[in-house]
């Protein structure tokens, strides 16, 4: 089978496209035909860092969409030929793929295989952000670090159906900035952001914190919390050293931190993302928040996918096309 694998770390040349063997389920897994695949940070971050990776060479892709092509031992409700969408511990960027059955979910009603290979870790990433973790209170305000990105996109628009007073996203540039802006975000601030959210919420700050970034980013964003306000940490792009709060930052206001992967989650708790994606799924199905995909490549071009994320300039979700 074709797949895209990288062989040592570096840029995204290292990507190269190979043919190597179909992998088959163990016990409790399947394997899909991959139709597409969904690029994410992290698979930047595997590429360049090593970030997640067991051995070399390795094949990225933490999600995808197609059909089951095989089911292991004790494996329930899942049948071969079913269309699915599907969170995987790495291996996506290849046409046939393994993953956990317990993270492989049937497509929500009216979704395409294209649409679904953007939702595996995007949309339970959003929904716990601002649901289960963030647990945000009609009438309250957000900020969102990255909110022109799969997952701020994403966001914004769950943010506004729970009913937030204000949602407020950070970028990097003008053109993102209208891009949030067409997707639930009220006002959208780029670069430094603590002065203008002050302004914004008449010196008192928001309620919500999102942060993907990490480092000062991280720290700037807990000053632009209101009394009481909390942050949720669910990511390092920065790559700074791992932040730590304390009494000095948390006593005063009564702050809190909270931290959220989704890829931990599936491995520590695996119910409980189950139970977070069907709701965020059915959001979808309702038509409650729709996820972009700004860019599509093909498999052997997954290194111009990662160019294009890695430079910045990308809005909503890239995604890989597999299948003919």
């Amino acid at each position: 089978m074709r797949a895209v694998e990288f062989q040592e770390y570096g840029g995204p040349e290292v990507l190269k496209a190979v043919e190597t063997r179909v992998p088959a389920p163990g016990a409790g897994q399947v394997s899909i035909d991959v139709a597409y695949a969904g690029v994410n940070f992290a698979d930047l971050k595997a590429r360049a860092e090593g970030y997640r990776v067991t051995a070399l060479p390795y094949v990225p892709g933490l999600e995808v969409s197609g059909r089951v092509r095989a089911v292991g031992a004790g494996v329930t409700g899942l049948s071969v030929g079913q269309e699915v969408t599907a969170l995987t511990d790495a291996g996506g960027y290849a046409e046939v793929a393994v993953a956990d059955a317990t993270t492989v979910f049937p497509l929500p009603a009216g979704t395409d295989l294209r649409t679904a290979a953007t939702l595996p870790t995007v949309l339970p990433t959003a929904y716990a952000l601002v649901r289960t973790v963030g647990r945000l209170q009609p009438g309250e305000t957000v900020l969102v670090q990255g909110a022109a990105g799969g997952i701020g996109t994403a966001v914004g628009q769950l943010a506004r159906a729970a009913g937030a007073g204000a949602v407020y996203g950070v970028v990097s540039s003008e053109a993102k900035a209208a891009y949030a802006r067409e997707h639930g975000y009220d006002e959208v601030f780029v670069g430094e952001f603590e002065a203008a959210v002050r302004a914004a919420t008449s010196g008192r700050g928001v309620d919500l914190a999102l942060d993907p970034v990490g480092g000062e980013t991280l720290r700037a964003g807990l000053r632009s919390l209101a009394p009481f306000g909390r942050l949720v940490s669910f990511g390092n792009a920065s790559g700074a050293e791992p932040w730590q709060a304390g009494q000095p930052e948390l006593y005063p206001l009564g702050h809190s931190v909270a931290g959220f992967s989704v890829l931990m989650l599936a491995k520590q708790a695996p119910a409980e993302l189950r139970a977070i994606a069907e709701r965020a799924f059915a959001a979808v199905a309702e038509g409650t928040v729709s996820l972009p995909i700004t860019a599509e490549f093909g498999l052997e071009e997954a290194a111009e996918a990662h160019r294009l994320m890695g430079g910045r300039g990308s809005t909503g979700k890239l995604v890989l096309r597999v299948a003919a």
